[in-house]
């Protein structure tokens, strides 16, 4: 009997034991040492809320205030404290002044004795605390008195004396005691439960005979030739032997990680996690096929605790293993042609990447012939069976010395028995295994054929590329330096792979197509010659991206006085819409500078005709057509997505005015990237615009913005795809221009050039518009300006000043034109205007007269009847004027009118005019 409890204590049974009584012990001391001090924390907190309550209820009490302002507040209040004191359980409630002084005590002897630690009850605040002086340290709350108009006249104090909160804790002392005693007994005889379980499943066994048998199956287990894996219910590696990890190549710290973060490929993974019992599996897992077994394992009570796998090396299966080996590359083939063909929407490559994968991994050299229409975009015409020429547009070998005619060739299909016109004809890959009998193919080109031979081509696939039932080309499949022939399987391969192809191929043509269109219709909105003009000195470039035509525009625009606008835009979007919605934008930009608007009112305009264009086309969207064959209905399909999609809110623009006689330029900006500007010296800005909001969004004005440019200052006007792209942010590409433009000495020309070749991408993914404009002044000695006095006799010295200038100028010729209509003018002007009064004459590719005043009326053009005084003075300027109008500034208008230089098309009077009296005519 003492050898087995001898054998008991020393057992891993007994030592579990004695250290789960030993926490046992000391969970339980602490336990009670926590109780203790959560009672007395409970009960303080008990006495602190009874003490409140109990004092804020005397202190509200009915008539306390008056009793407070009695002569005699003790005799009055004495009573009702101690009533209220032996009702509430409490040690005492005392009433007191706000000095503190107490009224009324439990104990008579401190009546008229002061209270200490009151001044927040005084400042009108309620409070408790655990008081801890004389006359005895108790759990006290103190709550102003106030009366009626809310001043603090009076303080109650209530509470309970620490010593009887203590006495109230060991009351309670036995509960706990008694409560920690049977914790105790439980804990202790849970631990002897656990302690006999544990006796039971380790048979009594020491620390020491167990390392000892676990060294034993460690040895036999990592010993055999065979692995042994022990998974557990949760989907973790419990045990893998040595085996096992060399067949599986499993990490060192493979044991308790789940199965799928082992790094297995995902078909062992799921036979490992699947829980299926499996006999002699064969499965390949990496490059080895090995035999698997799965039987589930048994715990105590014959309940499942995991399963058991064994695998073994099955080399007795290796021709197996080699069959499997090129079904699983093939597998892979097919999934590389999904991520490698057609990751650009260009046919002629979509046809390389096809020939590209095929080499060397199935086939050694691969031709890819298209039809003509596709190779352009076109959709191709006839039906399979017919067509009897390709152009060759892809080919890959093993080698590059091969006979087969090159990219570029036109490849004919006469003979109908060839592998070639076959497989068109019957519509499906034909296969070629010895091409030495392939007789309609070497009955096709004896001679080309004979010399394929002789290189070596012995085995031929020839596969039609069709998408939507149509025949876009042929891919061929040729051996020569591979031994082994096509077989069928390999035939089914091909077509597969074809047809993947055939779809690639199909976009891209589809593609073509519609960013041929796209760029066709950009090209003829956009605008193909600058206009004539002597403000700056202009040159532009126009990009469409790769990916597909957006809607970015440019435009130079002539404005009176020999002034010129400068404009860029973008429409969001790309496609046949975006370019037609460009071009609806450039016609009202247009329309909208004839009226020689300032740039912010001139966007506030195109902001709102944008907004109505946008609205009408929602309701045409939601309304249709009578018939019924509106947007909504069965045939919308993409035309009808298209058409909702040329809504043009989203577009930006950015609208400058440069005027050469001031050397003022006046811009803004409708959510569009500011230009670059470049002073004379070299340096570099980019001007701070006005953020406005994109075009048809609505809801803000936009702000203008102006500069002062010295001559020669170059304005450099962009989209944001010049300096912005998938793999380069805004502020990255406005660095890179900056640094392209600080090159000194370059023509505008060349600039541009150099722009390009420093921000372009390889493949753009948006377009690319640009405007470089370097400006220039009118010469002094080319503008002639006065200010006329509101009276009529200024009218002629006005004429004969204008008429010597145009001498002086070599303008003789159309002095008379000029001088009349400088007369009209400055005549109206003085009638219907206000002060001040303006003459300019500008010499540039034209006269230019500018009268200007202070009044925004402006004159209309209309016809005299013939009993009329006046009304044909307008009448006459529009005669002898090549163009004119009204533009307004800030303080007024200007009323111009252009002429040409030489007198020649002017119309001449028979007889001379008197212009003094036109003076009189009325406008």
């Amino acid at each position: 009997m003492s050898a087995r409890l001898s054998r008991t204590a020393h057992s891993v049974a007994g030592q579990v034991f004695a250290l789960q009584a030993v926490i046992v012990l000391l969970l339980i001391t602490a336990a009670a040492l926590a109780l203790v001090f959560q009672a007395r924390y409970d009960i303080q907190r008990d006495a602190r809320n009874r003490s409140l309550a109990a004092a804020e209820a005397f202190a509200h009490a009915p008539g306390l205030p008056e009793a407070l302002m009695s002569r005699d507040p003790t005799a009055a209040l004495q009573p009702l404290a101690e009533a209220a004191r032996r009702a509430s359980g409490l040690d005492f409630i005392a009433v007191m002044d706000i000095d503190g002084v107490r009224y009324t005590d439990s104990r008579p002897e401190l009546i008229g004795r002061r209270a200490s630690d009151v001044s927040r009850a005084v400042a009108g605040e309620s409070f408790t605390e655990v008081f801890e002086g004389q006359p005895s340290d108790a759990v006290r709350a103190v709550v102003p008195v106030r009366n009626a108009d809310g001043v603090v006249i009076g303080l109650v104090g209530t509470g309970i004396e620490v010593e009887n909160v203590s006495h109230a804790v060991e009351g309670q002392l036995p509960l706990l005691v008694g409560a920690t005693a049977g914790g105790l007994l439980l804990g202790t005889a849970g631990a002897a439960l656990v302690s006999r379980r544990l006796l039971h499943q380790t048979r009594g066994l020491g620390a020491a005979e167990m390392i000892r048998m676990n060294e034993h199956h460690e040895a036999v287990l990592h010993a055999v030739r065979e692995g042994v894996l022990i998974i557990g219910n949760d989907q973790r590696l419990i045990l893998a032997n040595d085996e096992a990890r060399r067949l599986l190549d499993l990490p060192q710290d493979a044991e308790e990680r789940a199965v799928g973060d082992l790094g297995l490929d995902p078909r062992t993974t799921e036979l490992l996690a699947s829980g299926r019992v499996v006999t002699d599996h064969v499965h390949l897992a990496g490059d080895r096929l090995l035999a698997v077994n799965v039987r589930p394992t048994m715990a105590y009570a014959g309940r499942p605790a995991g399963r058991v796998v064994t695998l073994r090396d099955t080399t007795e299966l290796a021709s197996l293993t080699g069959r499997a080996e090129v079904a699983r590359s093939r597998l892979q083939l097919l999934y590389d042609a999904g991520g490698r063909i057609g990751t650009t929407l260009d046919v002629v490559r979509t046809a390389e990447e096809l020939s590209e994968v095929a080499v060397p991994r199935f086939a050694d050299f691969v031709t890819v012939e298209l039809l003509e229409p596709v190779l352009h975009g076109d959709e191709p015409s006839g039906v399979t069976g017919v067509y009897t020429e390709m152009r060759r547009a892809a080919i890959t070998g093993v080698r590059t010395d091969s006979p087969l005619q090159p990219v570029g060739d036109l490849i004919r299909f006469v003979v109908p028995t060839a592998p070639m016109a076959a497989a068109l004809d019957e519509g499906h890959a034909v296969l070629a295994a010895d091409l030495n009998a392939a007789m309609g193919w070497r009955a096709q080109d004896s001679e080309g054929t004979r010399v394929a031979l002789e290189y070596g081509l012995h085995s031929l696939i020839s596969v039609p590329l069709q998408a939507r039932g149509v025949v876009l080309g042929m891919a061929n499949f040729w051996r020569a330096d591979t031994p082994e022939p096509f077989d069928g399987e390999d035939l089914s391969f091909a077509e597969e792979l074809g047809a993947r192809a055939a779809v690639s191929i199909d976009n891209a043509r589809r593609f073509t197509r519609e960013h041929a269109t796209a760029v066709t219709l950009q090209r003829r909105l956009l605008p193909r010659v600058l206009p004539e003009q002597s403000a700056v000195d202009v040159v532009f470039r126009y990009l469409p991206a790769k990916a597909g035509v957006g809607g970015d525009w440019f435009d130079v625009i002539q404005l009176p006085g020999a002034r010129v606008a400068l404009v860029v835009g973008d429409v969001v979007g790309h496609g046949v819409h975006a370019a037609a919605t460009m071009g609806r934008l450039r016609t009202a930009v247009h329309n909208f500078a004839t009226l020689d608007l300032p740039p912010d009112e001139l966007l506030g305009h195109l902001d709102e005709l944008i907004s109505r264009i946008d609205q009408d086309e929602a309701g045409a969207g939601r309304g249709g057509l009578p018939d019924g064959s509106g947007a909504g209905g069965e045939h919308a399909g993409p035309d009808g997505a298209a058409e909702r999609a040329s809504a043009v809110t989203g577009a930006t623009c950015l609208y400058a005015v440069y005027d050469p006689a001031s050397g003022r330029c006046r811009m803004a900006s409708a959510g569009h990237p500011g230009p670059a500007l470049i002073r004379p010296g070299g340096r570099v800005e980019f001007p701070e615009l006005p953020a406005g909001l994109p075009l048809g969004v609505g809801g803000m004005p936009f702000e203008a913005v102006e500069f002062q440019l010295a001559e020669g200052s170059r304005l450099v006007l962009f989209t944001d795809g010049l300096v912005e792209d998938r793999d380069r942010d805004f502020d990255t590409g406005l660095q890179l221009l900056t640094d392209a433009l600080s090159r000194p000495g370059r023509s505008p020309d060349q600039a541009a050039s150099d722009i390009l070749a420093t921000m372009l991408f390889p493949v753009p993914s948006d377009d690319i518009a640009l405007l470089i404009a370097d400006t220039r002044r009118l010469a002094v000695d080319r503008i002639a300006e006065w200010e006329v006095p509101g009276e009529h006799a200024a009218v002629s010295r006005v004429r004969n000043a204008g008429s010597a200038q145009l001498v002086e100028w070599g303008l003789g010729d159309i002095a008379f034109a000029a001088e009349l209509i400088l007369s009209e003018l400055v005549t109206n002007a003085i009638r219907y205007g206000s002060a001040p009064v303006r003459v300019r004459l500008l010499r540039d590719r034209s006269l230019i007269c500018e009268v200007s005043d202070s009044s925004s009326t402006s004159p209309h053009l209309r016809y005299a009847a013939t009993t009329d005084e006046g009304g044909r003075g307008l009448f006459l300027v529009a005669q002898y004027a090549e163009r004119w109008g009204t533009r307004y500034t800030d303080r007024g208008k200007v009323i111009w009118a252009e002429l040409p230089l030489t007198g020649g098309a002017e119309p001449q009077p028979p007889d001379p005019l008197d212009l003094d009296a036109l003076e009189d005519m009325a406008w």
